[in-house]
């Protein structure tokens, strides 16, 4: 059957230069027609982290190039292209500068709708792309910027459940990563040193487990991995080794009990859903294996369903972006002016309390 939408996403929100070709046909099924990424990674390895203004730089360099290789990959040029989707926020302003610019600029040229997709919508509806996931569901976003529970209602209809009241867990696994001279990015420089160490060496602490409210928190547990370092030091390879399996391990028992009662409330506030209910993870962090078991048995315990879309689609990337903009372009929202604005603060519940990790400025999403 052939496609009856075909959109051009571009995702610049950080250290990623993306874009790619994504086609819906009218039972709502899609197909991928092509998926370009370009990793910055060797730019910021040497500062341990992400270099806005390099960034930028990067996205200015590549986007173009990106471009031309995703319409290439997928056999079509721009006119075949029904609209654009270019991620408007949150995110690094610079590079959300640089992919929102270029789409409003082919939106111009090309007399093509526009989209400015929030990065994590884009992220929350990944699942249905991937798994045809209907609504409601439960999504949790474990990222470098955003550590997140949300009620996926609808498209355009968020309710933010948690969030991190201090550091995302990205950050944690970073900045725990550097404290121990592990390289960037820390998440699998961790995960990868936390295989040959004792889990129960250390106890760190686990904040916020037992409380109702589902937010989250990282800053003491980081700050009781920067103790122990100090107390022992000079660590050797083993001591780093046991460090981060314990931290693996207290994160892995925090989100048992966040998430959990995430799922509970589920439950109650949806006893009749026409599925299995399901929660959906997303963002980078979700790659890290012990989570997943944890997340997976968890799921299993409690009769939901555990949707981790495939990695190169957790992590930032186009795909996602495009199918936001096909899914907003299903529900017959109106595409967006040449003068809509990026926003490097973008929650998707415009209703919650703000806090310091919901929409965290700069942060990667």
């Amino acid at each position: 059957m052939a496609p009856i939408l075909r959109i051009l996403g571009i995702e610049t929100s950080c250290d990623e230069t993306a874009a790619a070709i994504v086609e819906r046909r009218d039972d709502g099924t899609a197909t991928i027609a092509s998926d370009v990424v370009l990793s910055q990674l060797d730019e910021h390895s040497a500062y341990g982290g992400v270099v806005p203004e390099i960034a930028a730089r990067a996205h200015v360099e590549a986007l173009d190039t990106l471009i031309d290789e995703a319409l290439r990959r997928a056999n079509v040029s721009l006119s075949d292209v029904d609209a654009i989707a270019a991620t408007s926020g949150p995110g690094l302003i610079g590079g959300l500068l640089v992919g929102l610019m270029t789409g409003k600029a082919i939106s111009r040229a090309t007399g093509k709708p526009l989209y400015a997709i929030n990065h994590l919508e884009g992220h929350a509806l990944t699942a249905r792309l991937t798994d045809g996931l209907t609504f409601p569901y439960l999504m949790l976003l474990v990222s470098g910027g955003h550590t997140q529970l949300i009620l996926v209602r609808g498209v355009g209809e968020y309710e933010r459940w948690g969030t991190t009241i201090d550091d995302a867990l990205g950050e944690a696994f970073d900045k725990t990563a550097k404290l121990l001279g592990l390289p960037y990015p820390g998440g699998p420089a961790v995960e990868a040193a936390a295989k040959n160490g004792d889990p129960d060496r250390f106890d760190f602490p686990r904040p916020l487990v037992g409380e109702t409210r589902l937010d989250f928190s990282f800053s003491g547990l980081k700050t009781a991995v920067r103790q122990v370092a100090t107390a022992i030091a000079p660590v050797t390879e083993q001591d780093i080794a046991d460090i981060c399996a314990s931290f693996q391990k207290a994160i892995s028992r925090t989100l048992k009990d966040r998430v959990g009662r995430g799922l509970q409330r589920f439950k109650k506030e949806f006893p009749k859903t026409a599925d299995k209910p399901a929660l959906v993870v997303a963002g980078g962090v979700a790659a890290n294996l012990e989570l997943r078991r944890t997340l997976l048995e968890l799921c299993d315990r409690n009769g939901f369903r555990f949707i981790a879309p495939p990695l190169r689609l957790c992590t930032d990337n186009a795909v996602m972006i495009a199918w936001a903009g096909l899914e907003r372009m299903a529900t017959g929202a109106a595409p967006d002016g040449l003068d809509v604005q990026p926003r490097s603060r973008w929650p998707l519940d415009q209703k919650a309390e703000t806090l310091l990790g919901h929409g965290k400025r700069g942060a990667k999403a």
